[in-house]
């Protein structure tokens, strides 16, 4: 394995982090604009603001996944939203006009809710062996995932279908070693030191597709007045990060449970958590516990396969993956809070155990 860097590549590390902030502080300029969008919005149908944070010290360990954050805004209806602001959000409205077509208002089937969602979020994989500068042949590549995406949605009262898009640079670039070493200094905690074998600066492109389906199993309440249902999934992704099909189901028992889709983990294509029917100021307290299930059949993961057009540091995936998810979750008016524990199979031929990571979610619709 070929991990030397001329003095070529080299200038280009250096330079990336800075192409890449200019990038972001355009993103963060675009999310200060969407936000001040709030000014004109329903109240019946407002704008939905999630925050995901994912670490696996919630599992007391330190390497494969250790660390995901997400920020996602989930627009108002489109067709609500732009019918007085065709001037002013003139981009939307062409987004709207081109993707409509692919859900048509159905007679009979309710209306179909549109909407956007724009994202940007962060995620870091390390091997178990934090104290060797030395390349762990044997266990998975140091790796960060830098991305912003764009997705688009259309629902009706118990169906989902989500598009999204998401682009962003694996590697240095990506700013997962500066990340963990600020939080691991905060805490008092040992750096990784083999972080410059990390995967080399590659620009990722996933495209991603799901389908939801919540449906009552059981027809009514139960026992003190609880009520269940069930979301099913399934989609795909296609990119040079990653290539899986997928499926899976949440099953939700609780109280007032809430007209949306579900609090899967940081996933693409999994942001269920979009406004919901009326104003939330009328909602009261939705409490429920839930048991998700997410199986994946994997054709390439650049986390492991390492970068797609250099020599890099690789392992052995397995083509079969499943996480499995126990939490609560509690919504009262505007806010919502998740919180669950993840169990992951084993991804790659020689990884000693299993995975678990802590996934907590915070929601606010406005």
């Amino acid at each position: 394995m070929n991990i030397s860097l001329s003095k070529d590549n080299c200038y280009y590390l250096r330079n990336l982090p800075t192409f890449n902030s200019e990038i972001m502080l355009k993103t963060i300029t675009t999310f200060g604009l969407l936000l001040l969008a709030t000014q004109v919005h329903s109240a019946e149908d407002p704008w939905t603001l999630n925050l995901h944070f994912e670490n696996d010290l919630f599992a007391n360990t330190d390497s494969d996944y250790t660390n995901g954050v997400r920020a996602s805004w989930v627009s108002p209806d489109l067709h609500d939203f732009i019918a007085g602001k065709q001037l002013t959000y003139d981009w939307v409205n062409r987004v709207n006009e081109l993707l409509e077509p692919l859900h048509p208002q159905l007679s009979g089937q309710g209306k179909v809710h549109r909407n956007i969602v724009v994202s940007v979020g962060q995620l870091m994989f390390t091997p178990r062996d934090k104290f060797t500068t030395e390349l762990g042949v044997d266990d998975r590549p140091y790796a960060g995932w830098l991305y912003t995406g764009f997705g688009y949605q259309a629902k009706t009262s118990n169906k989902l279908h989500s598009f999204e898009i998401n682009v962003g640079v694996v590697g240095p670039a990506a700013m997962a070693q500066q990340t963990q070493n600020i939080v691991h200094d905060i805490r008092g905690l040992e750096r990784f030191h083999g972080w410059a074998n990390q995967l080399h600066n590659e620009l990722g492109v996933q495209l991603v597709f799901e389908r939801k389906r919540r449906f009552k199993p059981l027809p009514g309440k139960y026992i003190f007045g609880l009520e269940s249902d069930l979301i099913s999934h399934w989609g795909a992704s296609l990119g040079n990060v990653a290539t899986y099909l997928n499926a899976g189901a949440e099953l939700r028992l609780g109280w007032a449970l809430p007209k949306d889709f579900g609090r899967s983990s940081i996933r693409p294509g999994g942001e269920g958590n979009n406004p919901g029917l009326g104003n939330p100021k009328n909602r009261k307290w939705q409490v429920h516990a839930y048991l998700a299930a997410d199986g994946r059949a994997v054709a390439h993961n650049i986390f492991l396969d390492g970068n797609s057009f250099r020599d890099s540091h690789s392992v052995s995936k397995k083509p079969w993956v499943a996480d499995l998810a126990a939490g609560v979750s509690a919504t009262y008016q505007r806010w919502n809070i998740s919180y669950s524990q993840v169990f992951r199979t084993k991804e790659f031929t020689g990884q000693q155990q299993s995975q678990q990571y802590g996934s907590l979610s915070v929601s606010y619709s406005y």
